[in-house]
């Protein structure tokens, strides 16, 4: 019986040991994208037997998120624009007066679904140009990333004078849409996203579709939302969106950096069974990563033939 329980703790200690635990820090809670989390940290559980446990953390923002590079020990994994991990990089923007050797250990894994542009206008047209939006009564919502996006493409577009701006956050804008208090919402998140597809699935809805010099001149990524992804909208829309990487630091082991990055891909497609946004990452979006790749990441990369840009080796 000694000899039993002897193997039986000792198998638990070797199992405790086993066990890689990875703080996944993104956004707030009750967010798309702290619901993507739950879902990555239940794929990779599933896809090591256990062995890397993702802890979910909230957070208050993708700025944070880089903050904590400077202060975090042990294997953090967190998520942001790559515009901002350049920004930490050359000590410029929200990190120009909190500067520390840290932010260059920052190391790139893997995209996750892009935050994406929608214009969103009552009526059955399916898509409809930007210029559609003259004489509308439209909400954009204010101080999100959305709302920034939407004024700076409306004045950009010289659409802003030929407008009527709602005052209102922008989580009344679909209720707002249907009461018919408003022509047209504007709402930024991973596609397909949940306030639209309640919307499209109570009224007849369209999304605007940019022009390719329209996406020139924003100087945003481009990003096509596929025919049907929405009730009622059968063609493709073009529109831009923000790329979003999941990052960690030079701090992460090889050979946790691999797995990780292994099991995302390897389960991406199950996980777009389950939320249709995880069908929208592609190999080609590894180009977005900014910095370098983490070096287990880019073992993986290589292993399954899969190409990356030389700057992010």
């Amino acid at each position: 019986m000694l000899s039993a329980t002897a193997a039986i703790l000792g198998g638990a200690a070797l199992s405790a040991q086993a066990e890689t635990r990875v703080t996944y820090k993104s956004a707030s809670a009750g967010t798309a994208y702290y619901q993507m989390g739950v879902e990555l940290s239940e794929a990779i559980r599933k896809g090591t037997d256990g062995d890397i446990v993702l802890t979910l953390e909230e957070s208050q923002g993708s700025v944070q998120n880089v903050m904590e590079v400077m202060a975090r020990q042990g294997n953090y994994v967190f998520t942001t624009p790559p515009g901002l991990v350049t920004q930490a990089l050359e000590g410029e923007g929200p990190f120009a007066d909190r500067q520390s050797p840290r932010l260059q250990e920052i190391r790139g894994l893997f995209p996750i679904p892009a935050i994406t542009m929608h214009f969103v206008v009552a009526g059955d047209d399916g898509v409809v140009a930007m210029e559609d939006l003259e004489d509308k009564h439209i909400l954009i919502g204010r101080g999100t990333f959305g709302a920034n996006e939407a004024e700076r493409y409306l004045e950009l577009f010289e659409m802003m004078d030929k407008v009527r701006v709602a005052s209102a956050g922008i989580g009344s804008g679909p209720d707002a849409l249907k009461n018919g208090q408003i022509d047209a919402f504007v709402t930024a998140s991973s596609f397909p996203t949940p306030n639209v597809i309640e919307t499209a699935a109570s009224m007849p809805v369209s999304l605007v579709s940019l022009t390719d010099e329209q996406i020139v001149q924003t100087g945003a990524t481009r990003q096509t939302i596929p025919g049907g992804t929405y009730p009622g909208i059968d063609q493709d829309v073009e529109t831009t969106s923000l790329p979003v990487i999941a990052y960690t630091t030079s701090g992460m082991d090889d050979e946790t950096a691999y797995t990780l990055t292994k099991t995302f891909w390897e389960h991406r497609d199950g996980m777009a069974q389950e939320t249709a946004w995880w069908g929208s990452i592609t190999h080609d979006m590894i180009g977005n990563i900014a910095g370098t790749l983490h070096p287990g990441a880019v073992r993986y990369y290589d292993e399954a033939g899969i190409d990356i840009p030389d700057e992010l080796r």
